[in-house]
């Protein structure tokens, strides 16, 4: 039995015309690690709806939230590597890779890249009342008065946990980080100010600020966004070299046939060229960045080691 599914995957992977040119003859299921109606979510619907007409078959969303993402990527890990399972993940899949000693498949090396699909900023947000209307001032009190600036953590080891590492490595000040169980909480507590400050996304973070109970402080990308064109970029306005993107892309199991990923990376890239894609993602302060299938798998090592370094220094392990 063991020979015969080692063969069968030795198939797949070489590909034979026949079976790629069949490809898919039914349905594709997409994994998504986190609640539906998160932001990953609604991507993964919003593209799995525009790939049903070019694939031919129904594009299934099967979502499986916990441990940031983990247990997505361990089942697409585990699945057959035949192009009819795909996960569609973020900037965490990385970052678990620096925060947890042990996962049940390697961040890099157990998946086939498919493609980057888009990316954007973090906002630097605080509290109206905050003292500081800045990076500048923001950098400055925490020097005047240490352990004082403190910051929400939607999650040990999550993504603004490690905006704010970042920002503590890049000035050389440190914020006191307060966890919360996950996002919505640690907003809450950010807009009564029982926390100072945040590094959230642009869709959970711009409602705040244009109501006015939040205040934006900066961007964490290199260009300032096109959706808060007057707040300037953490880089630029008092920590030169900081620059941080979230971003999203899509994987499927380690030794999917190049053809299979190659077709799905044209479908995938076609939809991400669509206006109404562009205004889509425009919403949530993203914007459309298809990679091949190589550009993207690069990427993903980088940023592992990228965030594995940035763990070490901060002491960011998983509790």
């Amino acid at each position: 039995m063991a020979r015969r599914i080692v063969t069968f995957v030795a198939a797949l992977t070489v590909c034979s015309s026949a079976y790629c040119a069949s490809y898919p003859d039914r349905p594709v299921r997409i994994i998504v690690g986190f609640p539906a109606g998160s932001g990953t979510d609604m991507l993964a619907r919003f593209i799995g709806t525009k790939l049903v007409d070019p694939l031919g078959k129904p594009v299934v969303v099967d979502n499986r939230p916990g441990a940031n993402g983990i247990i997505a990527a361990d089942l697409t890990a585990h699945a057959a590597p035949d192009g009819y399972t795909l996960q569609f993940m973020s900037l965490s899949h990385a970052m678990n890779a620096a925060v947890y000693s042990k996962l049940p498949f390697d961040t890099v090396k157990s998946f086939t890249p498919v493609m980057l699909l888009a990316s954007g900023p973090l906002v630097l947000v605080a509290n109206p009342a905050f003292p500081a209307n800045g990076v500048k001032g923001l950098i400055d009190l925490a020097r005047t008065k240490p352990d004082t600036v403190t910051y929400a953590v939607s999650g040990t080891g999550g993504v603004n946990h490690f905006a704010g590492a970042l920002f503590s490595r890049t000035t050389g000040v440190k914020l006191v980080n307060v966890p919360y169980k996950g996002g919505p909480q640690a907003l809450t507590d950010l807009v009564s100010g029982q926390v100072q400050v945040m590094f959230g996304t642009a869709a959970i973070t711009l409602p705040q600020v244009r109501s006015g109970k939040l205040k934006a402080l900066g961007v964490s990308t290199v260009k300032r966004s096109a959706l808060l064109p007057d707040v300037p970029t953490i880089s630029e306005s008092g920590a030169p070299g900081y620059e941080m993107s979230i971003w999203w892309g899509v994987l499927a199991p380690a030794g999917v046939p190049s053809a299979i990923v190659g077709r799905l990376n044209a479908e995938i890239g076609r939809v991400l060229g669509e206006p109404e894609s562009a205004q889509r993602l425009a919403a949530d302060g993203a914007q459309p960045s298809p990679s091949g299938s190589a550009e993207f798998g690069r990427m993903l090592s980088s940023e592992v080691g990228r965030w594995r370094s940035v763990a070490r220094e901060a002491g960011i392990k998983a509790e």
